[in-house]
């Protein structure tokens, strides 16, 4: 349950592009922290379809093998629903479709498998699925990752399938120890050489945002004078967080191009930044370049520069946490505080760390 651009999570653009498409029939396949995904899944059904809609199913033992076990492991409630098509959707990209089009054009193409596809630039290519088409518009190469791509379409981690062409492939699939058991890596490269696969091409907003950097990078694109996606406008992402009061601004407070969210208290300075709900910011304190997470305590006289600092960090008063300014333009060397981790008072800590969640850092660590 990433959090981005303060209040929302990355899963609720996937689960709003489906109430907005008009589907209403949506399962969510969950492993990772699953009681903390599924309480949260459960209040975001509530608060946006009444309760009705979504569907959260865990693994049947241990944990998914890969992306399409996950499907696999849930055929049967599939099958209960007996749907003509199946889409399937990743939780961890940031963008705004209308699938509606894509269901359409997978109709009119009578395709058994149709992906969802982007143009990326070439030096990226190598980060996703990369497809190759014919004149028509079908696939005839898909390569998960390659280290050398021949292609700059990339799979944007969206497929619709004919059920029983899926349901097929899912069961050969899963006879088969040696298999990765994943979309990318397995079915829909099998699928290309015996289906007729199709690609479809999006052109608007999406961001893929599997690393610190592209993290990162995405949030700040967020408070650029013109930012590449609104979240202001007739397509909202809808979320589960409870209503939290306005955020605070006391005297000695300063907000400039940054995202502070609702519940939050400002006492310090904050400059080019995204605050989730409930961060406080003490007096003298100044957060910069940063994406700080909900519950977060920045203590007094503390500098926070250039950071993503997971939930419920605790930085004590006179510490100094991250880069340093003038580095505004690069996407490398964050600083990355895991969740709950206390900093204490008086404490430096350097440059390009990762600091696993739950630590207790020791006074005066540096670089």
């Amino acid at each position: 349950m990433l959090p981005f651009a303060g209040r929302w999570r990355v899963i609720d653009f996937s689960l709003s592009n489906c109430i907005h498409s008009g589907i209403s029939n949506m399962a969510a396949l969950i492993d990772y922290q699953q009681q903390y995904t599924a309480e949260y899944l459960k209040e975001w059904c509530m608060v946006n379809t009444g309760g009705n809609g979504l569907h959260i199913l865990e693994p049947k033992s241990g944990s998914y093998k890969g992306t399409s076990d996950a499907v696999y492991q849930n055929l049967d409630y599939l099958r209960g629903c007996d749907p003509d098509a199946v889409l399937v959707l990743a939780g961890d990209h940031v963008y705004k479709m209308d699938y509606r089009k894509m269901l359409a054009f997978h109709q009119q193409m009578e395709a058994d498998v149709t992906v969802g596809v982007i143009t990326v630039p070439i030096q990226q290519a190598h980060r996703f699925g990369i497809v190759t088409t014919d004149a028509q518009g079908r696939i005839i190469d898909f390569v998960e990752k390659p280290h050398s791509p021949t292609s700059n379409l990339a799979s944007m981690g969206i497929y619709v399938f004919k059920t029983e062409v899926l349901a097929e492939h899912l069961l050969e699939d899963s006879a088969q120890p040696a298999s990765p058991h994943d979309f990318g890596y397995a079915l829909i490269p099998r699928m290309v050489k015996w289906n007729k696969v199709f690609a479809y091409k999006f052109d608007g907003y999406w961001r893929d945002i599997g690393t610190i950097e592209t993290y990162y990078e995405a949030n700040m694109e967020l408070i650029r004078p013109q930012p590449s996606l609104s979240l202001n406008s007739g397509w909202p992402i809808f979320t589960g967080e409870n209503v939290l009061p306005l955020p605070e601004l006391s005297d000695t407070g300063s907000v400039k191009q940054s995202i502070v969210s609702p519940g939050c208290a400002i006492r310090g300075s904050v400059e080019n930044s995204i605050l989730s709900p409930g961060v406080v910011v003490e007096e003298q304190a100044v957060v910069r370049n940063s994406i700080i997470m909900a519950n977060t305590v920045i203590g007094r006289h503390s500098v926070v520069d250039r950071c993503i600092l997971d939930e419920g960090v605790n930085v004590g008063k006179f510490c100094y946490v991250g880069f340093g300014a003038g580095h505004i333009l690069s996407f490398s060397d964050i600083t990355v505080l895991g969740r709950d981790t206390i900093v204490p008072p008086g404490t430096a800590v350097g440059r390009n760390r990762r600091v696993e969640p739950g630590t207790k850092i020791l006074a005066g660590m540096r670089g």
